[in-house]
Order: C-alpha cells, then sequence, then structure tokens
C-alpha cells in the first residue's frame, strides 16, 4: 500500500511530521461564493484550504455519499451482490425530487442502482437500497448516523438517506469529505461517480452525470451533487492528476454554475501549489544486513511501500536517507520488517518507511554447521 506522509511548511522552514487533518494553512484567498468549502488530500486527510468547514449546513443529496459508502460496504462484506436484483416499495416510488421513476412491479440489479444514484442522484434508488440493505429506511439512516459517529463526522445528523430537506438533516464540509475520502477507497465507486452519459432498462432510460466537473475539469473522478432551493447548491468533487487524489466541498454556493467554478478553484488552488513528491518507490533495493545463525549471512533489504511528502511542489530536494537495519537472527521471513529508513532535511526528520527482507533466511540447520567444521577440518589438516 502506498505510504504518503503529510508535512506542514512553518514560516520558519521547519518540517514537521504529520498526521490525518493537519492543516496547511490558507495564504491564498480564492474568493469562493460558497458559504462553506474545504480541501483537502485524500489519502492523509490534509486540509490544504478551508472556510468554515465546520458550519452546520443542509447538505441536499450530497447525503448520498453516506449512502453510497454503505451501499459499497455492504457489497465489500459480501452481504449483497452487484448482481442482487432490488425491488421497489411504494414509498421510494414516490420519494419525488431527482429519480428515474420506479415502480414497483419492475426490479433493478445492484449495479443498476448504483448508476442511478451516482449518475442522476436518483432518490427513488436511493430508498429503495436503504430498504433492501437494512429492512427500512429508518434503520438505514441508523446505519448512517453510526458510520458517521465512527468516522468522527461529530458535525453531522442524518434524517434521511436521500437528502431532501428535513429539519435536523445537517452536516458540514469538513465532514463530507471525511465521508468522501471513505468512500473513494472503495476503488470501485469510481467506475460509477466517472460515467458521463449511459442508460438503464435497455436504453429505454437515458442517464447524464449532474456533476458538470466529470467532462470538463481534468481528472475528475467524482463524487457528487446536491440542491435543494433551502440547501441551495453543493458539491464533493474529486479529481486526480498524477499521484494526488483532491477533494473539495462547497456548500451553500447561490448557484449551479458558481458552485462548479468554486470547486474547480479549490481543485486548480491544491493542483498548482502542493503535490505527491515521491522520495522513493516500493521494492527499492536499500542494502544488505548480517543474519546470524542463517543458512545464509547476510539478506538484502527493500523499502516495503512508496515514500512520499504531501507539500509544496519541489519540496523533497536535498532530503538525505538514513537506513537503519536491526540485528537479526535467523530464520528470517521475506516481507519480514528488519529494519528504517529516514528521511531528513535540513537536519530534521521529515519521514521515515519500513525496510523489509527480500527473501527468506532459513535457521542453520546440524547438518549444515556439520558440513562446515567438516570443510574447516579438511583445510586444517593440509
Amino acid at each position: 500500500m502506498k505510504k504518503i506522509v503529510c508535512f506542514l511548511i512553518i514560516i520558519s522552514n521547519i518540517f514537521c511530521r504529520g498526521f490525518a487533518s493537519t492543516v496547511i494553512a490558507n495564504k491564498t484567498e480564492l474568493d469562493l461564493k460558497c458559504k462553506s468549502a474545504i480541501l483537502v488530500e485524500a489519502d492523509t486527510g490534509t486540509i490544504l484550504y478551508e472556510k468554515n468547514s465546520h458550519e452546520k449546513l443542509r447538505p441536499a443529496s450530497v447525503t448520498k455519499v453516506m449512502t453510497l459508502l454503505l451501499i459499497m460496504e455492504s457489497i465489500d462484506s459480501g452481504k449483497i451482490s452487484l448482481d442482487d436484483m432490488v425491488g421497489c416499495s411504494e414509498r421510494a416510488r414516490k420519494m419525488g425530487g431527482s429519480q428515474i421513476w420506479l415502480n414497483e412491479t419492475e426490479k433493478l440489479s445492484v449495479n443498476d442502482m448504483l448508476k442511478a444514484i451516482c449518475v442522476v442522484s436518483a432518490n427513488d434508488c436511493s430508498v429503495a437500497m436503504a430498504e433492501f440493505i437494512a429492512g427500512s429506511e429508518e434503520l438505514f439512516v441508523d446505519m448512517m448516523n453510526k458510520r458517521a459517529s465512527e468516522l468522527g463526522m461529530n458535525d453531522t445528523h442524518f434524517v434521511n438517506c436521500h437528502g431532501i430537506d428535513e429539519d435536523g438533516h445537517l452536516t458540514s464540509a469538513y465532514d463530507i469529505s471525511v465521508m468522501s475520502r471513505e468512500l473513494i477507497k472503495h476503488k470501485k465507486i469510481l467506475d460509477y461517480t466517472t460515467i458521463w452519459m449511459d442508460t438503464l432498462r435497455d436504453g429505454k432510460s437515458e442517464l447524464v452525470n449532474t456533476n458538470k466537473l466529470i467532462r470538463f475539469y481534468d481528472g475528475a473522478n467524482g463524487l457528487k451533487t446536491g440542491s435543494t432551493s433551502i440547501a441551495k447548491y453543493n458539491l464533493s468533487a474529486a479529481a486526480k492528476r498524477d499521484d494526488m487524489q483532491l477533494i473539495g466541498v462547497v456548500m451553500c454556493s447561490p448557484t449551479g454554475a458558481e458552485r462548479f467554478e468554486d470547486a474547480k478553484k479549490l481543485l486548480d488552488y491544491g493542483f498548482a501549489n502542493f503535490a505527491v513528491n515521491v522520495l522513493d518507490k516500493a521494492s527499492t533495493l536499500v542494502g544488505q544486513t548480517e543474519v546470524s545463525r542463517g543458512e545464509v549471512s547476510t539478506v538484502e533489504g527493500v523499502i516495503e511501500d512508496n515514500i512520499s511528502l504531501l507539500g509544496e511542489k519541489g519540496m523533497s530536494k536535498n532530503v538525505e536517507r538514513k537506513v537503519e537495519f536491526y540485528r537479526l537472527t535467523a530464520p528470517v521471513s521475506k516481507g519480514e520488517k528488519i529494519g528504517d529508513i529516514i528521511y531528513f532535511k535540513d537536519g530534521v526528520e521529515i519521514a521515515r518507511g519500513d525496510i523489509i527482507a527480500k527473501d527468506d533466511v532459513a535457521g542453520i540447520k546440524l547438518i549444515t554447521i556439520y558440513k562446515k567444521l567438516v570443510d574447516i577440518w579438511a583445510k586444517v589438516g593440509r
């Protein structure tokens, strides 16, 4: 698994080790029209820009990020499959708003339900899937709130699974970024969120993505739009270029067009000013170290994961590396951690990664010891 270590560049040019939700302070005013916004790097959760990011607002259909997360988790756990056929209740049929006009006489596969939810934000399909997974929308909403709590989404309370305005149905730009990051860990979801146009029902129902960035923004790969007359215009916009996946969230934009412009400003700012700077790639050979009591006396060490820095472009220049091996006694297993590689800039540690054994080293056997002794005696005898 790729390892990205995030860092905060402080004015004094000191580098410090970062963790999820590290904030790189805003240095630029982006003149966003939305009420609330956030930009995060998806792998680490590093906040690259924020504006009122914890203000509790109505999310509209961006709610469906959590609905989709629970669907994907149900698929990955084996509870449901993409080929399962899902029926429509009277309640789902009557949801209104964005929909594909499900009726109680038809069934669609989970695969087609996902298409409809991701591409056209279908409320009827969201309720149908909630009932299919949990038995009722109410029980599914309980699951949504439990999952939100587990993810640390402290600004969030869900009342429904679709986002139609109801009192108390609130979240924040920050919390949307959290559940968006969690959703895109399920790589399969990007097969749906990147669809621009498609059809259902043997071509009878046309789907066009509500997220215009999918067609018009370089690297866009999701994630979910939402709008109501009260919530205004919201968006969780995901885009990836090179090795950097960004998520930009805007809430309460005055118009649909301004929603997309705000999202583009966030993403443009991120891609222009930050990068994932690769220090070393996985499986890079870093040297060898001695192994006592082994069939062989040394083992080679390689880097386990890609080691990268998230920060300003070019910050990986002039980085020094130090390799520290452990004292090893056989047996040693391939893939076993045998040391650390540590990275320094200006004398300050900025990253570290694991060194693992490239091969197995078996413990020395009695017969091997005997043969070595025989060889030694033979040589002495000469």
